[in-house]
This record gives C-alpha cells, sequence and structure tokens, in this order.
C-alpha cells in the first residue's frame, strides 16, 4: 500500500491531472483542446463498437448452436458396418456417465422423394416419437402436426418447411420415397418405393435441416431399409454441451470395437469454426480502429508538449528530472485513454445488454427491417455479453493508449530548458 500511496501522491500525477483539466491559454490551445477531444471520443466509440460487434457475434454463435444442436445430437454412437445391434446395451452404457441425461436411437438412411413430376432428395431419420424429445427440440420446430402423429405401420411422414414446399405438398397428401436399398432381381436391383402419408411440418431454421431431412417412425425405417432390429445409432443429450468432447472420449474408450463415438464439434466443426473466424477478424478490424484512435493521442501529446514547452523548462530548472517529465505526459495521454475507454465500456455495454429493445425501436422509428425474418429466419438481433472479451478488449485498448504516449512523452523530457526560454 505504501507504494500505491507514494505513486499516486507524486507530483508527475498532480501536474498531468492539471494538464488534463487546464484550459489552454497559448493561441491555437484550443486546438490542442479539440484534438484531445476528438482522441477521447475516437477511443470511446471503437471500443464501443468492438464491444458491441462482438457480443453480437457471440449471439450469432449462440443461436447458431441452438439451431444445429436442436436438430443434430451432443454426441452420437455410431457403428462403423452401419448398423448397431442391440442398441439399449449401449444408451445403457452411456447413461453411467453423470453428463449424459438422455438418450434415443435413430435409423438414418438416403432417400428419394417424389410427388407427380417433382422428385427430390432427403436424409431420412427414423425416430422414436416417445424418445425422441428428451434429445432434440422437434416438438418446437413443429410447424404443424407433431411427432406423436408418426404411428409405427402408418407410414407417416414429417417433412421440412423448405422440402415440402418444394414437393408442393399439402397436410395429408402422400409422397413416394424410394429407397436406394432395394431387391436383387436377375434383371436389375430394384429400388424400394413406399407411399408415406404427410403428418407434419417443421422449420428448424436452418436450411440443410429444412430442405433435406425428413422424419419417419424407426420401425418403418426399419421395414424399409431392411434392417431388422438394428439401428444407425444412438444420439445422446448432455446437461452441459461443452463437455461433449469430454464425454466422446470418454466414451469412445469404454466401446466394444464395432462402435465409434462422435460429438457436435466434429460433425458440424466448419459452421462454428467459420463463425470464431469471422469474430477473430471482426476483433482485429475493429481493433485497428482503436489503435488508430489511440494514436491520435500522440498528435495531441506533441501539441501539448509544444505548448508546455515553458513550463517544462521551469520544472527542469526547479530540479525536475526528465523522468519526471515523461511520467507527467504518460499520465497526461494515459488519463485522456482512460477517459475515452470508459466512456466506450460503458456505451458498448450498454447497447450490447439492450440491443434487443435499440433496434426493434430503430426500425419503428425509420420503417425498415435490419434483419428480414424471410430472409435470415431470425427477426431480432442476437446479442451475448462475455466477459472475457470484455476485460480483452479493456486490457488491449489501454496497453494502445500508453505505447501511443511513450514517444511525445520521450520527446517532452529532451527539451533543453535554455532553449525553451530564451523566447520567454
Amino acid at each position: 500500500m505504501n507504494i500505491f500511496r507514494r505513486i499516486f501522491s507524486s507530483f508527475e500525477l498532480a501536474i498531468g491531472l492539471r494538464y488534463v483539466r487546464a484550459k489552454r491559454r497559448r493561441s491555437g490551445g484550443g486546438f490542442v483542446s479539440f484534438i484531445s477531444f476528438v482522441s477521447m471520443a475516437g477511443i470511446a466509440l471503437g471500443v464501443g463498437a468492438l464491444i458491441i460487434v462482438l457480443s453480437v457475434m457471440n449471439g450469432f454463435q449462440r443461436d447458431l448452436r441452438t439451431r444445429i444442436l436442436g436438430v443434430a445430437s451432443h454426441v452420437q454412437i455410431s457403428a462403423y458396418t452401419g448398423e448397431l445391434q442391440d442398441w439399449q446395451k449401449y444408451a445403457e452404457l452411456a447413461r453411467t456417465l453423470p453428463q449424459v441425461s438422455a438418450a434415443a436411437p435413430y435409423v438414418q438412411q438416403q432417400a428419394m422423394f417424389s410427388l407427380d413430376a417433382t422428385v427430390k432428395g432427403a436424409i431420412v431419420r427414423g425416430i422414436d416419437p416417445a424418445l425422441e424429445d428428451s434429445v432434440a427440440d422437434f416438438a418446437k420446430y413443429m410447424k404443424a402436426g407433431k411427432l406423436t402423429d408418426l404411428v409405427p405401420g402408418e407410414f407417416d411422414v414429417i417433412l421440412g418447411v423448405d422440402l415440402a414446399r418444394s414437393l408442393g405438398v399439402q397436410m395429408g397428401d402422400k409422397v413416394t420415397l424410394i429407397a436406394p436399398q432395394g431387391l436383387v432381381t436377375p434383371a436389375a436391383v430394384l429400388p424400394r418405393v413406399k407411399q408415406f402419408r404427410v403428418v407434419g411440418v417443421f422449420e428448424a431454421g436452418m436450411y440443410e435441416y429444412d430442405v433435406g431431412l425428413a422424419l419417419i417412425h424407426m420401425n418403418d425405417a426399419q421395414k424399409l431399409y431392411q434392417m431388422g432390429e438394428g439401428v444407425s445409432g444412438v444420439r445422446l443429450k448432455l446437461t452441459e454441451l461443452f463437455d461433449a468432447q469430454k464425454v466422446a472420449l470418454k466414451l469412445g474408450m469404454q466401446m466394444p470395437p464395432e462402435a465409434y463415438v462422435t460429438d457436435w464439434t466434429q460433425s458440424h466443426a466448419n459452421f462454428f469454426r467459420a463463425v470464431e473466424i469471422e469474430k477473430r477478424v471482426m476483433f482485429i478490424i475493429l481493433s485497428l480502429i482503436v489503435a488508430v484512435a489511440a494514436f491520435n493521442i500522440v498528435s495531441a501529446l506533441v501539441m501539448a508538449v509544444q505548448d508546455k514547452r515553458a513550463d517544462i523548462a521551469i520544472l527542469r530548472t526547479l530540479g525536475a528530472s526528465p523522468r519526471s517529465i515523461m511520467s507527467i505526459f504518460v499520465v497526461q495521454g494515459a488519463l485522456m485513454g482512460f477517459i475515452g475507454l470508459g466512456i466506450g465500456v460503458v456505451f458498448g455495454v450498454t447497447v450490447a445488454l439492450n440491443i434487443g429493445t435499440i433496434v426493434p425501436f430503430i426500425e419503428n422509428l425509420f420503417n425498415f427491417h435490419i434483419l428480414s425474418p424471410e430472409v435470415y429466419q431470425i427477426s431480432t438481433l442476437p446479442s451475448e455479453l462475455q466477459w472475457r472479451d470484455l476485460i480483452g478488449v479493456i486490457v488491449i485498448s489501454f496497453i494502445l493508449t500508453l505505447v501511443a504516449t511513450l514517444y511525445p512523452s520521450w520527446r517532452a523530457s529532451r527539451i533543453n530548458p535554455a532553449e525553451a526560454l530564451r523566447y520567454e
């Protein structure tokens, strides 16, 4: 505490604070004050923009993860042969881990859907409606019908909204499913063809699923693809999705040779890697804006040094060392940066936490949509403020500010008192 008390009671700090507050008396002093104000405003805007953009990127990443994992699985147990027998054994083994909250089997194969002259390819996923709700969020994505409408033996199907739209089907219509696994005859391999009745439509908000996924009952899928009692795998839901890699690694060591384990960070790595790269690039670009604003302090301090040459000379003649002179202007520049940084943090955090209110107000005021629901599948701008990002922005911005003060402060410490007082 004695060290901090000595630093904050030093005359360098007192004079540096006085220079920040003092009004300029010389000609051009008003311009110096204006440059100082612009420097602080630039830092505030740069820091605020950086916090807001990073928060919005975090929000998009969160929404993307929620939409993907609402349809995909946190962890997945599959067989190398494509068919997993006695899936209950694997589900029970997975449930022994405390991080696993639910497990459900599935059958997944490719197929083509046909209605009149329209043919579309899709992924067919056979599910158990009683268990699927525990591992996926299809229930909240249903636009029509519900999962329990899939009755075994009735050959019902639930289509993604874009797949249903491209086929031109309505609720209750029958579509023809053509499975590549077929009957082998002396003449050729004939694909299996079966009519399915449309009993539901879902909209996950991810084009990949909405245009290329169809749900049928698992029993119907086993019959259609001639899998007997086998399934394609078991989908697991975790209490904490970020434990997926650890759980997958632990389960993988317990699996028999015919099975393997994957997690969502592997199956959808490209999506999240792209968002993370975009976030880093935006951080670098906006950090450069903060750097430009911080280095405006160089101009402000250089002009302040010229304005205070006589004061510097008097301090030197009274016994102040070059190091003390340098400290005075470092304090002045750092305080300018700290003020701008503080304003920027308050502004950025306030906007990031209230962006759900601010954006609709702007849209209503100017009568336009920043994000059109028809194009982006979302109607609100997501935001998630992470303290790690906030601390990183503060530290980097303050370091840039301190670096910007070094050169003009060093120049001030090199002023010759005799030369400075010659024309006073």
